[in-house]
């Protein structure tokens, strides 16, 4: 998705409810929204039905508290109470291993097959250079005057830094090691995505059959509506000063869409957008297009299959994704044309 560094903060929201009747819903069951702040530093918004508020209420509590639970595991920046999470074991790379929660590791375990099915185009190993760009891009945004783009040499001697190989897994002991001492763990990439998966996963375990779950860009749909229709998402309009918020509007069911693009988290440089999305191939922010959403049954794999699509020319994108079972993709170039893989169209709503 989408995509990726994030400053991930601690959960601290509050709960908030609107209600509103499910069109064509059995009466005993409504229609419930609720919204909160300050997990993985965006705002969710989670829909589903519940015969009372109540009900809606006290699940939501539970898929809010693993949400909270998989912030802070995969916090980069942060240390918690009682956890070791990314940061710890990025502060003991080169000195030891970790023993860390197994959700950690069954997420760098998914996040080195998707390095090996992107083509290195997604790589959590890559910290080292994602922290240049990081402090580049804080500085710029705080004093825009004198914003300049980190030095190639030192990209370069941080790229040398980046083998995913040296994440030493043991998980009968369920620890993690990286060998490198230099070496740094970003998983901005594919972390809320990761998580989205596994909430989505749980809430069907406490019977939450019908429910869309969205956290930032990244949006998993639970089933259908409870009528029998899909759920209805709008992909975000990259150009923040139209009046037209969506650019185009997708019905799913049982499937996630996660957008990577360019227009919220930037900076600029002698009147150039910088964004986020790093190239692991030229070090540099990728600018082929303004956004791109992906489609797929898996939010972990659709968080990290629209950053490595952010970051390939359109002809090597469409290729990629057409060569992909049960993936679509849709790009907005920089002109606000919109292109789409072989059957993304089949998604939209009429």
């Amino acid at each position: 998705m989408n995509r990726v560094k994030k400053a991930l903060i601690p959960a601290a929201a509050v709960l908030l409810l609107a209600v509103s009747a499910a069109h064509g819903a059995p009466k005993e069951q409504t229609r419930y929204t609720a919204t909160f702040l300050n997990v993985f530093d965006t705002r969710t918004e989670i829909t589903g039905y519940g015969t009372s508020r109540e009900a809606f209420t006290e699940q939501i509590e539970l898929l809010k508290e693993k949400l909270v639970c998989y912030n802070e595991l995969y916090d980069i920046y942060h240390e918690y109470e009682g956890i070791n999470n990314i940061r710890t074991i990025n502060d003991n790379a080169g000195v030891g291993p970790v023993e860390t929660d197994m959700e950690i590791i069954r997420l760098l375990q998914f996040s080195k097959e998707m390095y090996e099915r992107t083509n290195g185009q997604v790589n959590i190993a890559m910290g080292s250079v994602l922290s240049i760009w990081h402090e580049y891009r804080e500085a710029g945004n705080n004093n825009p005057a004198e914003a300049a783009l980190p030095p190639m040499e030192e990209l370069l001697a941080a790229a040398g830094h980046t083998d995913i190989t040296k994440v030493i897994i043991d998980e009968e002991a369920s620890t993690v090691y990286l060998s490198d001492p230099e070496m740094s763990l970003d998983v901005g990439s594919i972390g809320k995505g990761y998580a989205v998966q596994r909430v989505a996963e749980y809430a069907k375990e406490i019977g939450m059959e019908h429910v869309l779950i969205s956290v930032g860009g990244n949006v998993c749909a639970v089933g259908g509506r409870i009528d029998g229709t899909k759920w209805r998402l709008g992909i975000q309009n990259p150009d923040t000063g139209s009046e037209e918020p969506y650019v185009r509007k997708v019905d799913m069911a049982d499937a996630c869409v996660v957008t990577s693009g360019n227009y919220q988290r930037y900076y600029i440089v002698d009147d150039e957008r910088y964004c986020h999305i790093i190239d692991p191939d030229t070090l540099m922010p990728a600018d082929y297009f303004s956004a791109v959403s992906v489609i797929a049954e898996d939010s972990g794999a659709a968080d990290a299959l629209s950053t490595s699509v952010y970051n390939m020319t359109y002809e090597e994108g469409l290729a990629f994704v057409n060569g992909l079972e049960g993936v679509e993709a849709m790009w907005i170039m920089e002109d606000g044309s919109i292109r789409y893989s072989e059957n993304f169209e089949a998604f939209l709503a009429e």
